[in-house]
């Protein structure tokens, strides 16, 4: 989110810069707009797994375990990182700790030129880590500082509009990336080759993916420039001490424990859906799409989030936010049991479906999770945003079960059990804490 593409790992700060930093209104509307594209470009490149997953499958011949793991390392980065680039920033500041992040990235999109020229994919997965650790700083930074930039009374509107833009970042770039990404520049696949000739094939196709990353690249070369022109644009930054240790002791609370599970379970089911969308669509019995089609769908996906969004944030002030998490859980179930039931535009467009149910769960267990927190609420956040590591570990869950069973539709059990539990929070935290 895509936090998931649409989940931002540095809401913690973001509080410590509401409360601590009232009084601090930075007048830079360049800086802004600067912020704001940091939102739609981590936004975006979270969502692009979705398209290099078929690739890189069919490109090295792999399994779906195999391929779950660009998921696996691209969210791993949330658990080994997380918690130290909250360190880094309240060392260096949120402008300077912006830049390391936005260059780890475009580090990240530089890799994947080795691993194109060698064709190795462990290079490629290694590529992957290296882009989302700086995805994982960035987010850090990115929301305390939208928070800065302005009258602390109108923050939480300003990160709600900047996440909007998050979402358009989601919906986007799977689109390009798979006009650029999928589709073969020859009318034959890896499985067919071997020795010189599949090197060469294999070299020759990752150059889509290469260029691709190469474009991203340039264009957080241009942020992180700018950026850096605004470092000392923040006067009087402070930030609180280092916490030990971390906030896990709240995992013992009940409420907030069962609500840090439904985060790693509801990012792991949302990624594992978008990571399989291209190949279940290409099956025969599905929509037998060709994989760049296939692959621009993965934007009614997202896109589906992105408007989920706003017709939640009007359900929700009129009805109870654990009913209308149980409710929305229920129904991705229901359409997780429509699409694997079902042949053809039915099949197919239920799974897509699932990205309207997705859009508020997020939020929604975050809040009820973190109900009565009070002065620990900037612990709690952390240790959820820990929970992201769920889009690392449900994907190649499912993978397994695919390969195991042979089928993706009895796959995706697993997303569907994931959404069980959800609902059940949504029951058990209907009424206050």
């Amino acid at each position: 989110m895509a936090l998931s593409p649409g989940v931002s790992v540095g809401s913690d700060l973001a509080e410590s810069a509401i409360d601590e930093q009232a009084d601090t209104s930075i007048e830079a509307p360049g800086l802004n707009y600067y912020v704001m594209a940091l939102f739609f470009i981590f936004g975006g490149i979270t969502s692009l797994n979705d398209v290099i997953i078929p690739k890189l499958k069919e490109l090295f011949t792999l399994s779906y375990t195999e391929a779950m793991l660009v998921q696996f390392c691209f969210f791993a980065a949330y658990l080994l990182v997380g918690i130290p680039g909250a360190m880094i920033v309240k060392r260096v500041g949120y402008m300077r700790g912006a830049v390391i992040g936005l260059l780890t990235m475009m580090a990240g999109c530089l890799l994947f030129i080795p691993a194109s020229q060698t064709a190795t994919y462990g290079l490629f997965l290694f590529a992957l880590f290296v882009l989302a650790s700086g995805v994982v700083l960035v987010q850090v930074v990115a929301n305390p500082l939208i928070s800065l930039l302005g009258s602390a009374r109108t923050a939480h509107s300003r990160l709600t509009f900047a996440q909007a833009f998050n979402s358009l970042g989601t919906t986007v770039f799977p689109y390009f990336g798979a006009v650029l990404i999928l589709g073969g520049l020859a009318a034959v696949s890896a499985d067919q080759l071997s020795g010189q000739a599949l090197i060469d094939y294999q070299r020759a196709e990752s150059r889509a993916i290469v260029n691709g990353y190469l474009g991203l690249a340039a264009a957080l070369a241009v942020v992180a420039l700018a950026v850096w022109l605004f470092r000392h644009r923040l006067k009087g930054e402070r930030h609180s001490p280092v916490a030990y240790p971390f906030g896990f002791d709240l995992l013992r609370r009940p409420r907030f424990g069962y609500g840090a599970l439904s985060i790693f379970l509801y990012v792991g089911a949302e990624v594992a859906i978008g990571s399989l969308i291209v190949n279940y669509l290409m099956q025969p019995h599905v929509l037998d799409l060709p994989e760049r089609d296939a692959g621009k769908l993965i934007s009614l996906y997202w896109g589906g989030a992105m408007v989920g969004r706003f017709i939640g944030s009007a359900v929700l002030r009129l009805v109870s936010p654990g009913k209308v998490l149980a409710f929305v859980s229920c129904g991705a179930i229901a359409l997780i049991a429509v699409s694997t039931n079902t042949v053809g535009t039915v099949s197919g467009y239920s799974l897509l479906a699932i990205g309207l149910m997705n859009s508020i769960m997020f939020p929604t267990i975050f809040s009820l999770a973190s109900e009565k927190l009070g002065a620990r609420t900037a612990d709690g956040s952390g240790i959820i945003n820990v929970a992201i590591f769920g889009g690392a570990v449900i994907p190649l869950a499912t993978g397994v079960l695919a390969d195991s069973s042979g089928s993706l539709g009895i796959a995706l059990i697993i997303p569907a059990l994931c959404y069980a539990v959800i609902a059940g929070f949504g029951v058990y935290a209907r009424r206050s804490a």
